[in-house]
């Protein structure tokens, strides 16, 4: 029975156990985000997070110290020169883990861990400041009476308000369109040419001298 034991063993033996959280923790350093079970990332962020804060001090003690669990020499420079300069001015808190659901087969509950000062959407650095609303006190109306140059003052300011931009909207009036005109061709009428029908004379009957018979003796 395990009565009063607060690490989870994950089922593993011990060298199993360090061997995995020492490679998520090189992989989280590296990626600034991994997806793993709710219950092996609850172990790795008790795990991490002090080698993290080791990092604002950048000492060669503190750089065997933190390599000497890692076994990464790749994600200690990282630690050292690139996270060490964001999380300077955090006490804590290095990790957030953002629960995804269940993954199908065994029903694990899945989650994402992820170093907080990498994730854009949360960050309130980028958050424009949003205008406060105030309501006039209701015992503003009676200050102006009692004392006159505070109405006066009022006024004065209220005079040097910017007025207010009018836009003037332009409407364009939709121009009447000109009727198209079809042009219609009417085709003239050619005259025709008379033809010259050749008019054939008809021979003149030649009157043929007839020849004197001679008359036989």
């Amino acid at each position: 029975m395990r009565h009063a034991k607060k690490n989870n063993h994950l089922g593993r033996t011990a060298s199993h156990r360090a061997a995995m959280l020492s490679n998520m923790a090189a992989s989280l350093l590296l990626h600034k985000r991994i997806s793993t079970t709710l219950a092996k990332a609850k172990e790795l962020r008790k795990y991490i997070e002090p080698l993290i804060t080791r990092c604002k001090e950048d000492t060669t003690q503190s750089r065997r110290v933190v390599f000497s669990y890692l076994q990464n020499k790749f994600a200690v420079s990282v630690l050292f020169r690139e996270i060490s300069q964001k999380i300077g001015d955090r006490p804590g808190g290095y990790t957030r883990i953002l629960k995804t659901g269940f993954r199908k087969g065994d029903n694990a509950e899945m989650c994402i861990i992820e170093l907080v000062d990498y994730n854009e959407s949360y960050t309130h650095a980028d958050e424009k400041k949003k205008a406060t609303k105030t309501r006039r006190s209701r015992g503003k109306a009676k200050t102006t009476e009692q004392h006159p140059k505070i109405a006066e003052e009022g006024k004065h300011k209220s005079e040097h308000k910017e007025k207010p931009v009018v836009e003037k909207i332009i409407v364009e009036e939709p121009v009447a369109e000109e009727p198209v005109v079809e042009e219609t061709i009417v085709e003239e009428p050619v005259a025709e040419e008379p033809v010259v029908e050749e008019a054939v004379e008809e021979a003149s009957e030649i009157p043929v001298a007839e020849t004197p018979v001679e008359e036989k003796e």
